[in-house]
């Protein structure tokens, strides 16, 4: 059965629009999908635009919120330096400050006769509390600097161990202790933390 040329025509036309129709469809297709990839590039930018402001806010709070805790750590070194000066208050703090066992003691050198003071009431304490004898000795060879805010250095027999009981050094032991604390107590609970 041989096709006439009408047939032919026919036929070629149908087999030309089912290709034509497939290359618009998968040209279609892929014009879509650049569109879409496109718009979710758009939408990220978005998001990355709005992000870094709000990145920069929050770094800026964190920093006042670190300036503000420097600030009153700074505050109460400040005091510190006042309690040296009230004797009375000092040597309570000195008498506080001096419960160790075998030790040398180092202290700033206007300081010597409160220590000396505060070494002889802690002696009888040591004692009570622990039911074992202390040496105690002050080096008057090796004074603390005179700028600190007080307190005494305490070493055992070798000088291997060194405790560090000035005031300063107790304030930034609790500071560090405490900053969670410090943190919530000025800024409320942070929401971002899961624990």
């Amino acid at each position: 059965m041989a096709l006439s040329d009408a047939d032919m025509q026919k036929q070629a036309e149908e087999e030309f629009n089912i290709e034509k129709g497939r290359l618009v469809q998968t040209q279609r297709l892929k014009i879509m999908e650049y569109y879409e990839k496109k718009e979710k590039q758009i939408e990220q930018q978005k998001k990355i635009q709005m992000s870094n402001p709000m990145n920069h806010a929050r770094l800026k709070i964190l920093r006042a919120r670190d300036d503000l805790i420097t600030d009153l750590l700074n505050e109460a070194k400040r005091r510190l330096s006042k309690v040296v000066k009230d004797t009375t208050r000092y040597q309570v703090l000195l008498d506080g400050l001096l419960l160790e066992h075998q030790m040398i003691v180092h202290c700033r050198k206007q300081d010597f006769p409160l220590v000396k003071a505060a070494v002889q009431k802690a002696i009888p304490m040591y004692k009570i509390a622990t039911k074992n004898n202390v040496d105690v000795q002050i080096d008057q060879e090796s004074y603390l600097p005179e700028d600190i805010a007080g307190g005494v250095e305490i070493y055992n027999g070798d000088h291997k161990i060194k405790v560090s009981n000035t005031p300063k050094s107790r304030l930034d032991l609790i500071a560090q202790q405490m900053m969670p604390e410090v943190r919530g107590a000025l800024f409320g609970a942070n929401a971002s933390r899961k624990f």
